[in-house]
């Protein structure tokens, strides 16, 4: 990777919690607070040092922060869920993308744009996101609601914050989960709720987008106007969030995507490849990449910039596209190729699907 180290580990951390309800979406997870076993937070110095900073900086009362951690439970299941895979698993993008551009997903987007036309178009209005991409990110994270997860927020955040396991950038990736216990707790004192209320992925991800509490209140917004903004209960409020998320991200009004691309063969170490892995952003000119041997295969506006995007499928070709500003601002939700070009690829297809 050309970025920095800890730039890598934020955004593989970033990765790990926007994408962690898919791995619980074939069947809801059993509440962690009935099939963990418990530990003493109460007893871990970090944990006492995090209470006093609440107590100091956000005026919490000391006896409710005790009572809160005396009440959550240490999540076995979450540590298991955060490891990584097997080394040598090759990454296969058409088994990816079999998982969420399928049936259900094609059906229920084309449903759920009905059933909530206005509020998708006004979306579009207001932070020019289309429909589609929105229907599909919701279809992608909790198949339009179907599965927000079960397991208890303060746990998983308090576990994976205080208890992370021994992998590389522990450190950093426990900072992180501190920081969303610590929005997680304003969020529900400014939302008037039972902290111990919220459910969600085993990492902390909440409602029908799947925002972490940071991103609930950085960026979610009351689109159906109660008053209140709800990404529990509220697909409308979830249609705002997702377009306003994005836009704040750099999507950008009426720009395209993605277009694929050929690259050029030969022996040795062609140019084209001093292109990969440039971090999560268009950097490079339509002429620059040519110029490596990167060809588009259909026109492609040479007024913008593009990052050349690998899809590796398996044993079998990896896929080349170009991806446009926009493909890296969904980029931003999820930080992965895969996922974005899924939600492209999702999009077209609940928008081909409603259109007969």
């Amino acid at each position: 990777m050309k970025t920095s180290q800890l730039a890598r580990s934020l955004s593989l951390c970033a990765a790990l919690l926007a994408s962690a309800v898919h791995a619980q979406q074939t069947a809801p997870a059993t509440p962690a607070s009935e099939a963990d076993a418990s530990t003493d937070f109460l007893q871990q110095q970090e944990v006492q040092q995090f209470i006093e900073r609440m107590v100091a900086e956000h005026g919490f009362a000391r006896s409710e922060m005790d009572a809160l951690f005396d009440e959550a439970r240490y999540t076995e299941r979450a540590i298991k869920l955060v490891m990584p895979a097997p080394p040598g698993r090759p990454k296969d993008w058409q088994a990816y993308r079999a998982r969420f551009v399928e049936p259900v997903r094609i059906e229920g987007g084309v449903a759920f744009w009905n059933a909530h036309a206005e509020a998708l178009e006004r979306a579009q209005q207001q932070y020019g996101v289309p429909p589609e991409i929105i229907v599909a990110i919701i279809g992608i994270e909790t198949v339009y609601g179907r599965y927000t997860g079960d397991f208890r927020v303060i746990d998983v955040l308090a576990t994976l914050g205080f208890d992370y396991p021994d992998l590389p950038n522990r450190a950093i990736r426990m900072g992180f989960f501190r920081g969303e216990l610590e929005n997680a707790l304003l969020y529900a004192r400014e939302a008037g709720i039972d902290p111990m209320s919220l459910l969600g992925s085993y990492a902390g991800a909440i409602g029908w987008p799947q925002f972490m509490p940071g991103s609930i209140r950085r960026w979610a917004v009351d689109f159906d106007g109660s008053g209140r903004i709800d990404l529990r209960n509220s697909p409308v409020d979830a249609i705002g969030s997702v377009a306003s998320f994005l836009a704040a991200h750099g999507w950008k009004r009426g720009e395209p995507l993605v277009f694929p691309a050929e690259v050029s063969r030969g022996e040795g170490t062609p140019a084209w490849e001093t292109f990969l892995d440039h971090g999560l952003e268009a950097r490079f000119t339509l002429a620059e990449l040519q110029s490596a041997g990167v060809r588009p295969a259909m026109a492609a506006p040479n007024d913008m910039r593009y990052g050349l995007v690998d899809l590796q499928n398996g044993q079998e070709a990896t896929e080349y596209w170009l991806g446009a500003g926009n493909f890296f601002a969904i980029t931003r939700y999820n930080r992965s190729y895969f996922y974005a070009m899924s939600v492209v690829d999702l999009a077209r297809a609940v928008r081909t699907a409603r259109a007969y």
